[in-house]
């Protein structure tokens, strides 16, 4: 019933609104697409497909901007890759996956509440501190990641920015190279035990794709509209409410 009255709607301002800080919506396609009752197999395809489609090319505009520290974002991704895949590989119960996706909201409506203003003054990281909390962390963030379905910025974005080894542009990049990355292999994962709708798929990629577009070039070269942002929030936080009380 949702697909009917709007879904591609629905996905390209979820694209949009999510590309600002460099996320790729994936948690809140996951939650569009179980409210529209799609089989439970098909929905973390979907919403990686989708993610896939904003975070590459919201990537490229934040690259393009200059705002990647390859420093930070190696050893967060390097152990995440291969525990993506293997998250993906592995089958939960629909109330659990409820709950994650819950808790994902969560993080989600954290990080879209919090001012970037707050966050304009990143410290110096040394390299093999990078490497030692990024590795353990990066596993942890993509192993949950392709297990629940979505890309994992969502995590890493508001544990870099609160540590502040970041900037908010920066950590923006980062979440899009971490989801871009994890996406994929996640992906990988799931087509092992699911195929891939075609039909609902493409309906909902040309929509994110504009959307992802239009707002990772908003994100990537101009201040984002803070009070958008926490409409979006609330709206996220609602729905994880509900999610987390259907898995319980």
């Amino acid at each position: 019933m949702l697909y009917s009255i709007g879904l591609p709607s629905l996905f390209f301002l979820v694209a949009f609104f999510y590309a600002i800080v460099g996320l790729g919506g994936g948690s809140s396609y996951l939650a569009l697409l179980a409210l529209a009752g799609l089989p439970f197999e098909q929905i973390p395809v979907i919403a990686l497909i989708c993610n896939l489609v904003v975070t590459t090319g919201g990537f490229w505009h934040f690259y393009r901007a200059g705002f990647v520290r390859w420093r930070i974002i190696v050893p967060f991704v390097a152990l995440s890759i291969p525990l993506a895949y293997w998250g993906g590989r592995l089958t939960i119960t629909r109330d659990f996956f409820s709950i994650l996706l819950g808790g994902s909201l969560l993080f989600a409506a954290i990080r879209l509440f919090i001012s970037d203003s707050a966050f304009k003054s990143p410290k110096e990281v040394p390299y093999s501190k990078a490497w030692r909390i990024g590795l353990p962390v990066g596993g942890l963030l993509g192993f949950l990641s392709g297990l629940v379905g979505i890309g994992g910025g969502i995590f890493l974005g508001p544990i870099l920015i609160l540590s502040k080894w970041v900037n908010a542009k920066e950590a923006a990049a980062a979440s899009s190279f971490f989801i871009m990355v994890n996406s994929l292999s996640g992906l990988l994962g799931h087509l092992g035990k699911a195929s891939v709708d075609f039909a609902v798929v493409l309906p909902l990629a040309l929509p994110v794709f504009l959307g992802g577009q239009m707002g990772s070039r908003f994100g990537a070269y101009r201040i984002p509209n803070t009070g958008l942002k926490r409409i979006l929030a609330a709206f996220i936080l609602y729905v994880s409410v509900r999610l987390i009380g259907a898995g319980l």
